[in-house]
C-alpha cells in the first residue's frame, strides 16, 4: 500500500527502530567487554598514578602533574567530545519521541505522569542520601576542618539562597526566549522545554508538512550515534589517563582516607536500586534478576561512560527490545530522563552535603535538610547528562545550606567512581520507568508500536535459539 493512501499521522514518515539499529554497535562494544577495558584502565590509571604522585615521589611534583595532564588528554577529548553532541542529540530524540505519540491526548497524560514519577522518584533519592548520611556519619571519619571555615565565604553562601520573590522570574526563565542563545549557553532544561513545544507541533501538523522536519532529525541522531561511535573507542584510554591524573595530583593516601565516604555513597545507591526493583516487581511484576539481565549491557555502558546521554541509544533499544516498551514511550521518556531524570546525582550530593557538613563541623536542622532535598531536585533537572556535572550542581547545593563549596576539593579524588556509579543508576531509573509508563499509560498503540514490538519479539526469540 502506498503511504500516500494512509496519511493517518506523521508517525507514518518515522522509523522507531531506526535509533535502535544505530545502537548496534554501542551494544558490540559491551559484548567485546568494554567494561573490563575500562576497568582495566582504571586499575593501570591508579598504578601510574601512584608512581608519579607524592606517594612514592620518584619525580618531581611539577613534573608529575604535567606528565598527569597529558595523559588525561585523552580523557578530556572524550569528556568534550560527548558534551559537544549532547544538544543535538536531546533536541532531536525528545521531538521524535513526541512525534511518536499517537495523539495529543496520549502525549500529555505520558507527559504528566513521566514528569510526576521523576519528581517523586529524585525528591526520595534525596532523602535517602540524607538518611544514610546522618546514620553513618562519614564526615566524623575524616579530620574536623571547622577552624578553616572562611566566615566570609558562610556569609555569601547564605545570603544567595534562592528568595520566593524571585522564583516568577526564574519560572518564566525556563521558556526560552532565544532557543540558538539557549544552546550556545548549554541550557539543558530550556533546550527540552523547546523540543517538547516544537514535537507538539509536528504532532499537531497534517503528516505531509512534517514528513521532511522528521526525516532530517532522524538523519541528525545518525550523525550524533556516528559521532558518538569515534568517541567510544577513547573510553578505555580516558579512564586511564584520568584516575592517573587525579592520582599524580593528590595521592592514593588520599583516595583510601575517601573509602568510608565511598562506602556510605555507594550503600545508598544500592538502596535506590532496591526502591526501584520493589516497584518493578509489585507494579509491573517484572523480577529484579530478570531486569537486571535484560539490562546488562546498558548498565555496564552507563557504567562506563558516566553519560547517560551516551547510552540513550542503548538504552532506548534495551526497553523496547528486552522489555517490549512501545517506541512512542521509550523515545519520550528515556531522553527525558537523560536531562531531568538525575536520582543517583541526587543521592549523591545528599550525602556528600552531609559529609562536608560534619567535617566542617555545621549542625543541619530539619529546615536546611528540607532545603537540600528541594534544591536537589530542581538542581538537577536540566542538568547536562555528562560525566562530572554532579560536581557542579553540588557546588550550588552546599551553598544554599553555608557550607564552603571550597569543600569539594576533599571528594574531587574520588568523585569519578562514585561518577559511574550513580549514572548505572539514573539509566536504571530511566528503564524502569519505561517499564511503569507501559503499565500505567495503557493504549493499544500505534502501527509503528505493533511493528516495532512484533520485531523485538521476533529478536528475542531468534537470540534463544542461537
Amino acid at each position: 500500500m502506498s503511504m500516500n493512501n494512509n496519511p493517518l499521522s506523521a508517525l507514518e514518515y518515522l522509523n522507531p527502530r531506526s535509533l535502535g539499529h544505530l545502537s548496534d554497535y554501542l551494544s558490540s562494544l559491551v559484548q567485546g567487554r568494554l567494561w573490563l577495558q575500562v576497568l582495566i584502565g582504571m586499575g593501570l590509571g591508579l598504578l601510574v598514578g601512584v608512581v608519579l604522585g607524592p606517594s612514592v615521589g620518584l619525580v618531581e611534583p611539577s613534573l608529575g602533574v604535567t606528565v598527569g595532564n597529558w595523559l588525561a588528554f585523552p580523557g578530556r577529548l572524550f569528556l568534550a567530545t560527548i558534551q559537544m553532541i549532547v544538544i543535538p542529540l536531546v533536541f532531536a530524540s525528545v521531538i521524535r519521541g513526541l512525534a511518536a505519540s499517537e495523539n495529543l491526548e496520549q502525549l500529555k497524560k505520558l507527559g504528566m505522569r513521566v514528569t510526576l514519577f521523576f519528581t517523586a522518584t529524585t525528591a526520595l533519592a534525596a532523602a535517602i542520601g540524607l538518611w544514610i548520611g546522618s546514620v553513618l556519619k562519614p564526615g566524623l571519619s575524616m579530620p574536623s576542618m571547622q577552624t578553616e571555615v572562611d566566615i566570609a565565604a558562610l556569609s555569601d553562601a547564605a545570603s544567595s539562597r534562592p528568595s520566593i520573590v524571585q522564583l516568577p522570574d526564574t519560572l518564566l526563565g525556563l521558556l526560552p526566549g532565544n532557543p540558538l542563545d539557549a544552546m550556545v549557553q548549554g541550557e539543558m532544561l530550556q533546550i527540552v522545554i523547546f523540543s517538547v513545544i516544537f514535537g507538539i507541533a509536528l504532532v499537531s501538523m497534517a503528516p505531509t508538512q512534517s514528513k521532511p522536519m522528521l526525516e532530517l532529525l532522524g538523519s541528525l541522531q545518525e550523525i550524533c550515534m556516528t559521532i558518538v561511535r569515534w568517541a567510544m573507542r577513547l573510553a578505555p584510554i580516558a579512564v586511564f589517563g584520568l584516575m592517573a591524573q587525579l592520582t599524580t595530583k593528590i595521592g592514593l593516601s588520599a583516595l583510601l582516607g575517601m573509602a568510608y565516604y565511598v562506602f556510605t555513597v555507594v550503600l545508598g545507591l544500592l538502596i535506590m536500586l532496591c526502591v526501584y526493583m520493589l516497584l518493578l516487581y509489585f507494579v509491573v511484576g517484572k523480577k529484579p534478576l530478570e531486569f537486571l539481565r535484560g539490562s546488562r549491557d546498558v548498565l555496564l555502558l552507563a557504567f562506563s561512560t558516566s553519560s547517560s546521554a551516551t547510552v540513550m541509544p542503548l538504552s532506548i533499544k534495551t526497553a523496547e527490545k528486552e522489555f517490549n516498551v512501545r517506541p512512542s514511550i521509550s523515545q519520550f521518556v528515556i531522553p527525558l530522563g537523560a536531562t531531568i531524570n538525575m536520582n543517583g546525582t541526587a543521592l549523591y550530593q545528599a550525602v556528600a552535603t552531609m559529609f562536608l557538613a560534619q567535617v566542617y563541623g555545621i549542625e543541619l536542622g530539619m529546615g536546611s535538610m528540607a532545603l537540600i532535598v528541594a534544591m536537589a531536585v530542581g538542581a538537577s533537572i536540566g542538568s547536562p547528562a555528562t560525566p562530572g556535572v554532579g560536581i557542579v550542581i553540588l557546588s550550588m547545593v552546599l551553598g544554599t545550606v553555608g557550607i564552603p563549596p571550597s569543600g569539594i576539593a576533599l571528594i574531587m579524588g574520588v568523585d569519578r567512581i562514585l561518577d559511574m556509579s550513580r549514572t548505572a543508576i539514573n539509566v536504571t531509573g530511566d528503564l524502569v520507568t519505561c517499564a511503569l509508563m507501559e503499565k500505567w499509560v495503557g493504549g493499544k498503540g500505534s502501527a509503528e508500536d505493533k511493528i516495532a514490538q512484533e520485531d523485538a519479539r521476533e529478536a528475542k526469540r531468534e537470540a534463544k535459539k542461537v
